[in-house]
């Protein structure tokens, strides 16, 4: 298929831009492959360069001869494109209505992007299971890597490499995913130094209602634990959901065949329900009639920051029963690649100092969320203005960097990126020139050639010029375990993602701007005084010893 075939009209001279913060501009204009662009001849005018796959729904009006067309986009900007001719305005709203909503993932523009910055490191060969299993292996000898999934013959959305029980052999393995929904065996998710307790994640298991078991299932999560130690198995179902799945074939793990094992029911809400939970709350957000009992009204029906709680709840529950109950954790759902990678993530964001520095964040991203086969092509399909609803649009991944968020509100000294780079990724998780978030697992990547035909995003954030963008200055190493508020008061609306379009930020700029000078100017003193400080110090010994006979 030709693009051209697409674009109905590529061009329209005197088009009126309409956007949040800047003042209205005529100019030209043109529809691309994938872009939207909207230039203009006066100076000092930013040109629009707008990618099709950001726009989630678009709006025709039409007065006299001039059509309006508004343009909503995934990040929840909108954009007003004031149109001469109605000819002319429904064929440009029919070509982005067609460009926006391309069904083949190989039309998308990462396969036709070619970066004009120097690739310094290969983004997709930076956080690969082997080092993931170096970091690990230093400390503990009881774990392999197991290449059972080579070809995801065993398992579609995990990756061909895996982290599971030195004891356990890779026939076990096979038979303990005809046993777990989707192939998804239990793996290891993180190892906690500390005291050697470990966070594994499955899908549920098929016990159904005849009560099915697998014994060498059994034996591969006991295999986990201590002598005489009892694990925990958090299921993010309710009881009543989990009892319900057995109907289709689910279930959970019967205590008679884990007796080692408590299991712990934290229902955390999925698909639809978080999509209508976000479709409410940027409604309530783009709500301009500025009425208080109506804002906190739509805020709080929304129940976004219900979710939130619910997840930040099980996180710090996995986090406790690993650093303080010293007991280890088996984490599913349903199919394992939702709520499970939200908590283990979390759970490691808690525990782990290296999961809050830039490079160990974007690792935690790889392994718990690209390798382990959440499904980001479907989930992050439409965001929250789409009209045409799919039952697997949820934003899963948007729900988790708030989460992180808060902590980081919580804790800005312990973590050494900013809310900006929580947002990047959000974007570009949703509409991106990299090839980092297509897909829904490691084998349709594997598929698409990705590696080969597209640029990681990694690549791009790497490079000292955009870190720079992305580090926070409060960032003071901290290897403790930090323990995030989970109390209605201490959660608070992300205003960087959610209002970031309806109100400037600018003083807000300001005063980040004016804090990272006081902070640079604060060191410069330091140094100062540690040079005096020497200089002091010597001078008192050259006292001492022309004193000394």
């Amino acid at each position: 298929m030709e693009f051209a075939e697409l674009i109905r009209t590529p061009r329209v001279d005197n088009v009126v831009l309409h956007r949040p913060f800047y003042p209205a501009v005529e100019g030209t204009l043109c529809l691309t492959g994938h872009h939207l662009i909207l230039s203009s001849r006066q100076d000092n005018t930013e040109e629009l360069w707008l990618l099709h796959s950001n726009i989630d729904a678009i709006d025709k009006r039409f007065v006299g001869p001039l059509g309006t067309i508004i343009i909503k986009c995934k990040d929840f900007r909108i954009i007003q494109l004031d149109i001469p001719g109605m000819e002319e305005c429904l064929n440009i709203a029919s070509s982005i209505e067609a460009l926006s909503t391309l069904d083949s993932i190989t039309l998308m523009y990462p396969f036709f992007y070619r970066p004009m910055f120097e690739v310094i490191e290969d983004g997709w060969h930076s956080f690969l299971p082997e080092q993931e299993f170096e970091f690990y292996s230093s400390a503990t000898s009881e774990w392999r890597l197991s290449y059972v999934n080579k070809e995801f013959a065993v398992c579609p959305s995990y990756s061909p490499i895996v982290i599971v029980p030195k004891s356990i052999d890779d026939e076990a393995l096979r038979k303990v995913a005809t046993f777990r929904h989707g192939g998804r065996f239990p793996v290891l998710s993180y190892y906690h130094k500390k005291n050697g307790m470990v966070i594994m994640r499955s899908g549920q298991p098929l016990t159904g209602t005849n009560g099915r078991r697998c014994k060498e299932d059994e034996k591969l999560i006991n295999a986990t634990l201590r002598a005489g130690k009892r694990g925990y198995i958090i299921d993010t179902r309710s009881l009543t959901v989990a009892q319900q799945a057995r109907a289709k074939g689910g279930g959970f793990e019967q205590e008679a065949h884990y007796p080692q094992w408590r299991r712990i029911h934290k229902s955390i809400e999925r698909y639809h329900i978080l999509q209508e939970s976000l479709i409410k709350l940027v409604e309530a957000c783009n709500d301009q009639t500025h009425n208080m009992d109506r804002w906190l009204s739509k805020l709080e029906a929304s129940n976004w920051l219900t979710h939130i709680k619910e997840i930040l709840t099980t996180a710090c529950l996995a986090a406790q029963c690993i650093d303080r109950e010293g007991a280890s954790i088996l984490i599913h759902g349903t199919e394992g690649t939702d709520s499970t990678l939200q908590v283990t993530s979390l759970a490691q964001i808690i525990l782990e100092p290296r999961s809050r520095t830039i490079r160990g964040f974007e690792a935690l991203i790889e392994r718990e969320w690209l390798q382990a086969g959440h499904p980001f092509q479907q989930r992050c399909a439409q965001s929250a203005y789409c009209n045409s609803r799919q039952k697997w649009e949820s934003p899963v991944f948007l729900l988790f960097l708030d989460c992180v968020w808060q902590i980081l509100r919580q804790f800005p000294c312990s973590f050494e990126f900013n809310e900006n780079f929580l947002i990047m990724l959000f974007e570009h998780a949703y509409a991106s020139q990299f090839g980092t978030f297509l897909g829904n697992n490691e084998s349709e990547r594997c598929k698409l050639k990705l590696q080969q035909k597209t640029m990681s995003l990694w690549s791009w954030v790497n490079r000292p010029s955009e870190l720079s963008k992305f580090t926070s200055p409060l960032f003071e190493a901290n290897n403790l375990v930090i323990w995030p508020s989970v109390a209605p008061q201490s959660l608070h609306l992300w205003e960087g993602i959610f209002l970031r379009w309806n109100r400037s930020s600018k003083y807000l700029d300001e005063a980040y701007e004016e804090m990272v000078n006081i902070i640079e100017h604060n060191k410069e003193l330091q140094a100062k005084v540690n040079i005096l400080r020497r200089q002091l110090a010597e001078l008192e010994t050259e006292d001492g010893m022309q004193e000394s006979p």
